[in-house]
């Protein structure tokens, strides 16, 4: 069923009888030409582009849960395409641009909203480094405006502007920038992949990989053996659980980030906004709540919860940026495991293992770039060859010396 506004009111005329599920719910079948471990945004979106793209349809997505469990329900909904290095631009650029189209594309309102993102500066150094960024975007063809301190005030007076330890004195905007409805794209690319044929497959969880001459031939699942001809994992933060099953070592930490709600407001933050002296970064719902984040939790996790030490880090940093946050109620939180690489870029990359491929190491990155990572691990899947925007995401960069450090803190995963 196409989703159209004739559909809708047809509908609610028959008493909303006739809608049809979003996605079937298939018997595993014996064998499939691709197999996809992960049924987060990234592998829903390789599935979806794999079908769309390639017309590779014997496909199933394994998810160990129910689709949108995991950190593409799990997040603070922003995108953005604001990169430095020549690495991550284009291809941050690209997933700009498939959002931009997305609805139309799989017919599912994922509520994309360009509200524009904000960093604020607050020093000389920082308004070099972000112009320098910002001048980098533009001769990718990306849009950027720096912004002064006056700008910034009529546009978010509510900031504390005149802050002792962190003046603010202006701000790098992309206008293009915004947030997306983070479950409805979980929705969206499932219900466009199963509409071409493509199996998802909930509660099945992968126990193990066999193997037979140095290839993959199958996955031991809570619902028994699929075979498959290539095996491709987007597992998120168990991706290194996950690379155990065939004895590889991933240059991967896994890390919590939490996110938190706070209670409904009448609406005051109609951008996106970061916090340049601290890590913090705020936007506001259509049900008017604050959805806000920060630093990962910095030891190693698996958890989807975090702890009280950061939740008071966040908060600070958000009352010193918005001291109106101060009389603000927290209604929730939530934790996504986040796979932290070495230099805090991701991997879409062959193994040495001939038929397994990888989708790892998004850090912070993973959900903005949600339909470019399908996009370009579908080509790498079907092709046996990276994207143009994704060569530089190989897993042997660490051994090459050729990491992608776009934020210049070095090789150490918690510092990204």
């Amino acid at each position: 069923m196409r989703y159209s506004a004739f559909s809708v009111c047809l509908n609610a005329l028959r008493g909303n009888k006739s809608w049809q599920p979003a996605w079937r719910s298939p018997v595993p079948k014996n064998h499939y030409d691709v197999v996809i471990v992960g049924g987060g945004g990234h592998g829903l979106s390789t599935a979806y582009y794999l079908a769309r793209e390639f017309g590779i349809t014997n496909v199933a997505v394994l998810e160990k849960g129910y689709i949108g469990s995991g950190n593409v329900g799990r997040n603070t909904t922003i995108i953005r395409s604001n990169y430095l290095l020549q690495a991550n631009n284009p291809f941050y650029e690209l997933s700009m641009k498939l959002w931009e189209g997305l609805e139309q594309d799989f017919n599912f309102n994922a509520m994309v909203s360009q509200r524009g993102v904000l960093n604020l500066y607050h020093s000389d150094a920082q308004r070099d480094a972000y112009s320098r960024r910002g001048n980098a975007m533009r001769l990718h063809g990306v849009d950027a405006d720096l912004l002064d301190r006056n700008t910034v005030r009529q546009m978010l007076p509510f900031l504390d502007f005149d802050n002792a330890r962190f003046p603010i004195q202006g701000a790098l905007m992309q206008k293009r920038g915004g947030t997306v409805r983070h479950d409805a794209v979980a929705w969206g690319y499932a219900r466009g992949a199963d509409s071409r044929g493509v199996d998802i497959i909930q509660n099945c969880e992968v126990t193990g990989i066999r193997r037979e001459n140095g290839r993959v031939t199958g996955v031991e699942t809570s619902q028994g053996f699929i075979g498959c001809g290539k095996l491709a994992l987007a597992a998120a933060g168990n991706s290194t659980v996950v690379a155990d099953m065939v004895d590889m070592k991933l240059p991967i930490e896994s890390h919590v980030l939490q996110a938190f709600v706070s209670e409904g407001l009448k609406p005051f933050i109609d951008n996106v906004v970061t916090f340049g002296a601290g890590h913090f970064y705020v936007s506001q719902s259509d049900k008017g709540g604050l959805v806000f984040g920060g630093d990962i939790d910095g030891y190693n996790s698996y958890a989807q919860r975090g702890n009280l030490a950061t939740v008071e880090h966040v908060a600070e940093a958000g009352v010193a940026m918005i001291p109106a946050l101060s009389r603000v109620r927290v209604l929730r939180s939530w934790g996504g495991v986040m796979d932290m690489s070495m230099d805090g870029s991701p991997i879409i990359d062959r193994t040495h293992i001939d038929n397994l491929y990888l989708n790892a190491g998004w850090c912070y990155g993973g959900f903005k770039a949600t339909p470019a990572s399908g996009f370009c691990y579908a080509h790498l899947i079907a092709r046996n060859q990276p994207h143009e925007t994704a060569k530089a995401f190989r897993l042997d960069r660490f051994a090459r010396g050729r990491m992608i450090d776009e934020k210049g803190v070095g090789s150490q995963p918690n510092l990204h």
